[in-house]
């Protein structure tokens, strides 16, 4: 194993020529996990527009619209680790309405967000089609080892110290959740400082 230390412009180079290897003639379903402290989607975002330079059509989608209802997600309480760990991700929407539609053969028709958690009541979002070739970025906490299908696999890694340093004091009580979670992905970012992250190959 090897650590490469990479600016944070590197890396997003580095991703998108990842990326834009898969195939055209799919699409191609990318995962970007990381807790909340690491935060993936500003990854992601970051990702959007130097895939669509290239001709890439994206679609951005966050796992946090897929969460399940808070009569199911807080039957344990709102400070549960294995809960948050385990129940709050709608995972069955996340593949119904995301990933099994971008499929080989698959209709391409994406539901953008399920739920509104702040609100507790379905989002209303409209479905939108992912073209062939057509890039979904799609952004979360915990994401992986739950058999979701993808092409692209990444993960923003925190060590325990930094996790417990920079996670919010309001969500502390996650923190037991991410013990043992050492995914396999197929890019793996040391990502403790974001404005010096380092690949692991």
């Amino acid at each position: 194993m090897r650590v490469r230390p990479v600016s944070p412009e590197v890396l997003v180079a580095e991703l998108v020529e990842r990326v834009d290897a898969l195939p055209r003639t799919a699409r191609a379903r990318v995962l970007l996990d990381g807790a909340p402290a690491a935060r993936p989607g500003e990854l992601a975002d970051a990702l959007v527009e130097p895939l669509r330079a290239r001709g890439r059509p994206v679609r951005r989608v966050s796992a946090r619209d897929f969460l399940r209802p808070a009569s199911v997600r807080l039957e344990h309480g709102r400070t549960d680790p294995d809960s948050y760990r385990d129940e709050w991700l709608d995972t069955g929407g996340l593949l119904r309405e995301v990933l099994e539609p971008l499929e080989p053969g698959g209709t391409g028709r994406v539901l953008p967000s399920l739920w509104n958690a702040a609100a507790d009541r379905a989002s209303r979002a409209e479905y939108v089609r992912l073209p062939e070739g057509g890039v979904l970025l799609l952004d979360g906490d915990l994401l992986l080892g739950r058999g979701l299908p993808a092409e692209l696999t990444v993960h923003l890694r925190l060590s325990p110290a930094a996790l417990e340093r920079k996670t919010d004091p309001e969500l502390r009580w996650t923190l037991p959740a991410y013990a043992g979670y050492d995914p396999e992905p197929d890019v793996l970012v040391r990502y403790d400082h974001p404005d010096r992250p380092a690949l692991v190959v």
